[in-house]
């Protein structure tokens, strides 16, 4: 099965598991991602607050499990998501590209990546509903 198929032939599970964002409660906007895959996945996501971009990763979420990525009041209705199918290969990424390494990461910026010692990678957007959040809109 090429690269390309495969992407295809597991995006849409995990596709799915991202309309699971949920919230503890009105006041704690908890951003919680749900991994409805087979496969162990790694997650990076990104976002803009008030001082600008930044990209945080990485996430292990094991198959069939939920993870709470960010606590507290989001800082967006946006947020960016990169994953990485650690078990079947592939990856569901997009064509915003932000700064990512290969290790565990919070990074400031979503630009000259690579001159910073950064990877370049692509994430897609994720919209929040204004009911899933409790912070400042983007």
């Amino acid at each position: 099965m090429s690269r390309q198929s495969l992407l295809r032939a597991v995006a849409h599970p995990f596709l799915l598991s991202l309309s699971c964002f949920a919230l503890a409660n009105a006041a704690q906007a908890d951003l919680k991602l749900c991994n409805a895959t087979s496969s162990r996945v790694g997650v990076a996501i990104g976002y803009q607050d008030k001082t600008g971009w930044a990209t945080e990763g990485w996430w292990n979420i094991a198959s069939q499990t939920c993870e709470t990525l960010l606590k507290g009041a989001l800082p967006s209705r946006f947020v960016y998501v990169h994953a990485i199918d650690y078990d079947r290969g592939g990856e569901w990424g997009g064509k915003s590209d932000m700064c990512t390494t290969d290790k565990s990461f919070a990074i400031r910026g979503v630009q000259d990546c690579e001159k910073r010692g950064y990877k370049r990678t692509g994430f897609f957007l994720k919209s929040i509903p204004a009911r899933r959040r409790n912070g400042p809109s983007a």
